[in-house]
């Protein structure tokens, strides 16, 4: 079964250790080549995450988006997905779909040239924070929980103007309020879970993911076990209440997974990283019918990115 996945930290790992191996590398890094192969992932999304010390400068953004070249695409089993087109290509090849994003927008420090530079770049998705406030919005641990600055709406309207998906992972839910209000897109929360299960502060609220899935977006159910499962260690099936909670709240066509592999340091048991994926395919399959599992696994996320992503 194919699988789509929202969210990895392979770049922001590859940034910090050029000695990682993508294409071979067992140590190190959750997702590799080898691991995707064995797994059956189809599309996997590499974020742009710079880490705090150099989360400012946007020499760093250009450099990870050349490692994402130099480092993911190279390998022949890769494919750049850019466009709807790009997009049905890796539908009907063996290949692996490789789309950009953009976690946190710090280093552009408003300045909107450069979002258009990313976009022109590949970049097809944008999260607006991590979790501080930067010169856009407040992240979800900031104590104020603040909403969006007045740069921050030029962003929104500039993201929409391009087709730049927005990304609420991380963002303040004063600030997921404002861009509900503010955008014309349906916006995405690439990894983020149910704060009814997990009471976790980056966990989406009944009410979040109830406008989530009114206006046309997709969240992706993430692995980090905290936002899993207050319990240690957290078993798979914990997953399974989370799928299970949106999908009451009416989201079954609005559910896929963003695993964060790489971004994380603790681990649910059994999906320790991408070469598991398989393992959550079978256990989904002993609890929903296969069309469910395959809208939850892939179907859902690409059907949203075949309506968003350019024509051209």
């Amino acid at each position: 079964m194919r699988i789509f996945d929202a969210h990895c930290d392979v770049l922001s790992k590859l940034l910090e250790n050029p000695d990682l191996d993508f294409a071979h590398g067992r140590e190190g890094l959750d997702v590799t080549l080898d691991r995707m192969l064995a797994s059956g992932i189809a599309v996997q999304n590499f974020a742009v995450y710079l880490p705090e010390r150099w989360s400012d400068d946007f020499k760093h953004i250009l450099a990870s988006i050349d490692l994402f070249h130099e480092r993911i695409l190279n390998e022949p089993q890769m494919r750049f997905i850019r466009t709807k087109t790009d997009l049905r290509l890796v539908s009907n090849e063996k290949r692996i779909g490789a789309l950009l994003s953009l976690e946190g927008v710090d280093a552009l420090h408003g300045n909107l040239t450069y979002l258009r530079i990313l976009y022109r770049l590949g970049v097809r998705s944008v999260g607006i924070t991590w979790n501080r406030a930067n010169w856009a919005a407040d992240g979800v641990l900031e104590p104020r929980n603040g909403g969006f600055s007045e740069a921050g709406r030029g962003l929104i309207r500039e993201c929409n103007r391009l087709g730049l998906i927005m990304d609420v992972s991380h963002l303040s839910e004063k600030g997921f309020w404002e861009l509900m209000e503010e955008t014309d897109k349906p916006v995405i929360a690439s990894h983020s879970n149910a704060k009814t299960i997990s009471p976790r502060l980056r966990n989406l609220s009944d009410a979040q993911i109830g406008s989530l899935i009114r206006t046309g977006g997709v969240m992706g159910i993430t692995f980090v076990p905290p936002f899993v499962s207050e319990e240690e260690p957290v078993p798979m099936d914990r997953i399974l209440h989370h799928i299970d909670h949106v999908c009451a709240l009416g989201g079954k066509r609005h559910i896929g997974f963003g695993s964060d592999f790489d971004g994380i340091r603790e681990w649910i048991v059994g999906l320790e990283h991408a070469g598991h994926y398989d393992r959550l395919v079978n256990l989904l399959l002993k609890h929903y019918p296969e069309e469910d599992v395959e809208q939850f696994i892939y179907g859902n996320w690409f059907r949203f990115y075949s309506e968003q992503l350019p024509d051209e």
